[in-house]
């Protein structure tokens, strides 16, 4: 899960992490008043949505005096900001962050990630910050300097001093450092983060670092653990099909195909859809319903793939180990009366109650096709979708 740059840099001011003022504001009365109760100018307005290059992109604006400010805002709010990151479609600004223009002296990278290859945290940092770490990568990749935390022994001051020296800071600095990098990896393991970015870094005229960027994101899998975090979660910028699949306790993530997959286990889910591509198909989207999913959930599963207008047909693919097929088929067939059926639909079930899944799929009266298997199930969907085109 993602969050907005603002609520990362709360985050940041209760670990103790220095960060740049800024207020939030939703319209541009907001905008304008949050910059009075900021030092005088020139002031940043700050789009927020969910992606990266938002300078680029002009979500990211200068400005001298408090009708700038207005000015600027009543442009940027409800405007659709188009970056690299949010495809052609860009996501609508309805949030600014309002900070004061900081002089730096220099600006750094910095984050933490968990390294899955050897499963302990990488912390990443260069003295180019705020660019993109892609591009720093591609065009100066011996300027990126890398430490290694095994989460046995934890983040160390010794972490922190190779990274000061490598990015040539003085001894008051590195000290900050070193204490920055504490706060942060205590907010990592404490907050079940799986990235935390901080860019730019900047130093000050005297020395001084603080954050004038944030970026926080989190493991879905533990936020059971952190309901203070959940809350934190904005459905405007999340696709409506996986909003609607997370309150379902569903692994749904929106793909650019026409062939809907619904699948019980995240292996099988990768093999259905690679088996979609080598017929010709292509998967819309991924989607586990996980292994001991209710009729519930896979009606639910269903009305998700059902409310694509993208997707010709649907490919239900489930082997029934801890999951009962005839729940499975109960669920589609109170989905499919539900929501109407207007596109193939291709079931193939196998395992525990699969016989008693079958009859009841049989016996619904609808158009729902058995499989014999998932390559037989996956080419006859990519039969039954070449050249069709999707239902408006």
């Amino acid at each position: 899960m993602n969050i907005h740059e603002y609520q990362a840099m709360e985050l940041f001011r209760s670990y103790g992490i220095p960060v740049n003022a800024g207020r939030v504001a939703c319209t541009p009365e907001e905008a304008v008043q949050a910059a009075r109760e900021l030092p005088a100018g020139p002031y940043v307005l700050k789009a927020q949505i969910h992606s990266g290059g938002r300078g680029k992109a002009g979500g990211v604006k200068v400005l001298s005096s408090l009708q700038e400010v207005e000015s600027a805002a009543k442009e940027m709010l409800g405007s659709r900001l188009v970056t690299r990151q949010t495809g052609p479609q860009g996501k609508t600004v309805r949030k600014l962050l309002v900070c004061p223009c900081r002089e730096t002296a220099h600006e750094y990278y910095l984050s933490m990630t968990l390294d899955a290859s050897t499963g302990r945290v990488a912390v990443l940092s260069s003295a180019e910050g705020g660019m993109e770490i892609e591009q720093i990568a591609a065009s100066m990749p011996d300027r990126i300097f890398r430490v290694s935390v095994d989460p046995a022994v934890g983040l160390k001051g010794y972490h922190g001093l190779a990274l000061a020296k490598r990015l040539g800071l003085d001894a008051a600095q590195t000290a900050q450092l070193v204490s920055l990098l504490k706060a942060m990896y205590r907010l990592y393991w404490e907050k079940d983060c799986s990235l935390i970015e901080i860019n730019p870094l900047a130093a000050d005229s005297e020395g001084r670092l603080a954050a004038l960027d944030a970026k926080i994101n989190f493991d879905d899998n533990a936020l059971y653990r952190h309901k203070d975090i959940a809350e934190l979660r904005d459905p405007y910028e999340e696709d409506p099909r996986e909003v609607e699949a997370s309150k379902y306790g569903l692994n749904y993530i929106q793909l650019d195909g026409s062939i809907g997959c619904m699948v019980n286990g995240e292996g099988l889910a990768m093999a259905t859809m690679d088996i979609i591509q080598a017929f010709g198909g292509s998967p819309s989207n991924f989607l586990d319903v996980g292994g001991g999913a209710s009729a519930e959930k896979i009606s639910g599963a269903f009305g998700i793939l059902l409310s694509d207008p993208n997707v010709k047909g649907i490919f239900i693919n489930i082997f029934g180990g801890i999951m009962r097929c005839d729940a499975v088929a109960e669920g589609v067939v109170s989905a499919a009366r539900a929501f109407g059926v207007r596109v193939p639909v291709v079931v193939r079930l196998e395992g525990t109650n699969a016989e008693a899944g079958s009859e009841i799929l049989k016996r619904s009266g609808l158009e729902i096709i058995p499989a014999a298997g998932m390559a037989d199930g996956a080419r006859r969907i990519c039969e039954m979708t070449a050249g069709r085109k999707a239902v408006p």
